[in-house]
Order: C-alpha cells, then sequence, then structure tokens
C-alpha cells in the first residue's frame, strides 16, 4: 500500500499594515498538488501448461516440485511429455491451502499416476515392468498467490537410477505395442540380488528382464520377510513356466522397501535372465 504525504506553504496572513523600508515581505508559497498514488500493480497468474507438451529437462528438475521450462515440439528431442493438467482441491472446509501444502501435494501425488496407465497404453502389469514414470509440477508460492491453481503430470523414461531416456516423438499409447513394450521394458545389468544391479530399457545393454508382478495385501508396510516369503514361490514358478528348461534355470525377485511402499510400489517384481 502506498502512503503520500504532501506539504504545502502557507502565505503569510494580511493584517492591513504597510511594512518598513527596512522589513521584506515573504512571498506567498504556491500549493504543490497532491501526488496521485500509483495504483499497485495486477497480479497476473502464471499461464496453465498445455497437455500433450513436451519438454527438455534432467532427472533433478523432473523430481523438482515446480517446473519452468519452455514446451517443445515433441517430434524434438525431449525427456518428459505432459499428460495431464487439471485444478488442485485446494479449498477445504472453506480454508484455502497453500499449494506446497502436504495435503495439496499428496492430492497430486496420487492423481498423476493414477492417470499414467491411460495415457502410455498396456495393462497395469505392462506398466509396472517398464521405465516409464510419472513425475508432477504445481506453481510455485509466488504464482500461486497470484491466482495459480494447476497441476501438471509428465511421464518420463528413466535411463537408470538418476538418468532420463531422450525421446523424439509422443509416448502416448507407446505400451500398446510390442516394439514400445520392449524399448521401455525394464531390464537390469545383472540379477536384482547382485551390486551391480541397475535398472535400464531393455533397449541398453542388459542381462536380466522383470517379467512378472505380484501383488502385496494393502495396508502397511509388511517388512522384509513377509515381502521375502510372499514372492519366493510364485516368481520361481513364473519363472520356471518361462524357461527353455524348467529344470534348469534361474529367477529372482525384488519388492518394495519401506519408502517404495509410501511411494505406492505394493508389489513384488519377478525377474529372469533375458
Amino acid at each position: 500500500m502506498l502512503l503520500a504525504t504532501s506539504c504545502t506553504g502557507g502565505s503569510e496572513p494580511d493584517d492591513g499594515t504597510t511594512a518598513s523600508p527596512s522589513s521584506t515581505t515573504s512571498p506567498s508559497a504556491t500549493p504543490e498538488p497532491t501526488p496521485t498514488p500509483e495504483p499497485p500493480p495486477t497480479a497476473t497468474a502464471a499461464p496453465s501448461p498445455k497437455d500433450g507438451a513436451c519438454h527438455l529437462m534432467t532427472f533433478v528438475e523432473a523430481v523438482a516440485p515446480t517446473a519452468d521450462l519452455d514446451a517443445l515440439a515433441c517430434r524434438k528431442n525431449h525427456t518428459s511429455e505432459t499428460y495431464a493438467v487439471g485444478r488442485v482441491a485446494s479449498l477445504v472446509d472453506g480454508h484455502l491451502l497453500a499449494i506446497d501444502s502436504d495435503r495439496v501435494q499428496r492430492q497430486v501425488a496420487t492423481t498423476c499416476p493414477a492417470a499414467l496407465p491411460k495415457a502410455v497404453g498396456g495393462t497395469p502389469e505392462d506398466v509396472r515392468l517398464s521405465m516409464l514414470r510419472a513425475v508432477w509440477f504445481t506453481p510455485t508460492v509466488e504464482e500461486s498467490d497470484s491466482g495459480a491453481d494447476w497441476y501438471r503430470c509428465d511421464v518420463v523414461a528413466l535411463a537408470g537410477s538418476d538418468r532420463l531416456v531422450r525421446v523424439t516423438g509422443s509416448l502416448a499409447g507407446i505400451l500398446d505395442t510390442p516394439q514400445g513394450r520392449t524399448t521401455y521394458g525394464m531390464c537390469g545389468t545383472a540379477g536384482p540380488d547382485e551390486d551391480r544391479f541397475e535398472r535400464v530399457p531393455c533397449s541398453r545393454p542388459h542381462s536380466w528382464r522383470a517379467f512378472s508382478v505380484i501383488d502385496l495385501p494393502a495396508g502397511d508396510y509388511p517388512g522384509r520377510a513377509a515381502i521375502a516369503e510372499a514372492g519366493s514361490t510364485p516368481c520361481q514358478d513364473a519363472a520356471a513356466d518361462v524357461a527353455d528348461d524348467a529344470l534348469d534355470y534361474e529367477w529372482g525377485f525384488e519388492g518394495p522397501d519401506p519408502d517404495q511402499w509410501s511411494a505406492g510400489q505394493t508389489f513384488i517384481r519377478c525377474w529372469a535372465p533375458d
């Protein structure tokens, strides 16, 4: 709020007397006009993202809560593609929640992964056995204060634990095709219990492949022992079914740790040499 102050000079009172030659008279000061306060700038909300836009970002930028990147045509090299844009539900019981509040962020963190299978195609199992992941963004606090209330869901393809694949073209419906499931399928540089194990796209050099998933009961994190018990026999049986020799084959599995469980990975992946 601008506070304006002004001072005006007052003239000497006219009492009808004549000034002596040795005296001087003070000229009347001309009043200065009161300055008009400048109106405050009009707040402009950040424009909403465009569904279907692509972006070139790093892994670190992809996992940040906000993004300020120019959109690219998806025919050019990019690392993320926007597949959903919506409005956050920030008004709860008559109270407006901050854009960075836990409740608002949990809403977006649930909404975007749930919408990913429809965007990239395939079955829910195909998505779980792929390197495609949902990332999401909301306005900055400053943008939210100016009226922005959108959220944006992007799909990225992991090239490793902290790298992204550069993609040319759209990922919409990519897992509906055998080529897409192979290109972006989840493979490993070693068995899941080996130190040199890293998940990579099956289009990259690899020696193992994730080929099946086993759902775990909903609820609290069951613990490593319960996960090992739940995955051992089913993954062994599944590996025997796909092995060239049902009497001589390798297999492995990996289950979620507490952080992965909290992030929504409530299933086990079965692995076999590829």
